[in-house]
């Protein structure tokens, strides 16, 4: 069996005891660093053995891996939450599935879904994002690819592009309602609430890491998109390099406007660019 074990995010005693006694009783541990996950270990008196596993040894390790799942039972933990969920796992996940393993989680701490449930913005349908791209051009074009949607968007964001990632969103989602969680259940936990404006102004010297909870896109009652909606969509995917025939078939099937029409302002948009 492959144990995969959600692990605190902060506070060593958000584990389920079902957790620690999976932890105890295993062959093996896959840990993405040994030397955190041996302070959660030893915090609570296990001895288990270790081996790292982490991004840039996850494809090496996959043969030491499924050797020991041949022999016993291994448990797989990232640093901090739900391994495979911006962390690795999915690798060792599918190899393990095609080995004929069985695969068995352990729920518990998920930043995203902590967050989103302390953000005061609507939970019944949500889409999660992970990491946004680094470049700004990509990250607008990831964003307006999810503009149009009423689902509840859940991001993730390091202290450094927290505020161009911010401005980001204001320029490409317009204004909406926005949660801020940092250090979740940690000493000096943080969910702050607010505008992208807002939030570009008080977060002025970021640390720790973030976890984004933004508002759905409200949708008309025809489910069409403004025209600004559709224009803000063609000035990030031009940015991006997506080609006018692709972008208003693209279009066409999710703002509900015709094919010609978004065509036209495609070439209106690239003309002006152009002067």
């Amino acid at each position: 069996m492959l144990y995969l074990v959600a692990s605190p995010i902060g506070n060593l005693e958000d584990i389920s005891a079902r957790a620690l006694r999976v932890l105890q009783e295993v062959d093996l541990i896959a840990a993405e660093d040994t030397r955190v996950t041996n302070k959660l270990l030893s915090h609570y008196g296990i001895r288990t053995r270790m081996v790292s596993y982490y991004e840039h040894n996850k494809v090496s390790k996959l043969g030491l891996i499924l050797g020991e799942l041949g022999k016993g039972d291994v448990a797989l933990v990232s640093d901090a939450g739900t391994p495979g969920l911006n962390d690795p796992g999915y690798e060792l996940v599918r190899a393990a599935l095609d080995a004929g393993h069985r695969v068995s989680p352990i729920p518990g701490p998920a930043s995203p879904i902590a967050a989103l449930v302390a953000s005061g913005i609507a939970t019944d349908a949500f889409l999660y994002l992970g990491y946004l791209p680094r470049k700004s051009a990509e990250r607008r074009a990831s964003l307006a690819a999810v503009a149009s949607l009423p689902y509840t968007l859940i991001l993730l964001e390091t202290p450094h592009r927290l505020r161009a990632s911010l401005q980001d969103l204001q320029d490409t989602l317009g204004d909406r309602k926005l949660a801020v969680a940092r250090e979740l259940t940690k000493l000096h936990e943080e969910v702050w609430r607010g505008s992208f404006a807002q939030a570009i102004d008080h977060f002025t010297d970021p640390r720790g890491e973030f976890t984004l909870v933004v508002e759905g896109n409200k949708v008309s009652p025809d489910g069409k998109w403004t025209e600004q909606q559709v224009r803000n969509a063609i000035d990030q995917a031009l940015d991006a390099g997506e080609t006018p025939s692709a972008l208003a078939s693209r279009l066409a099937g999710s703002s509900g406007w015709g094919r010609r029409d978004i065509y036209a302002l495609i070439l209106t948009t690239d003309k002006k660019r152009m002067q």
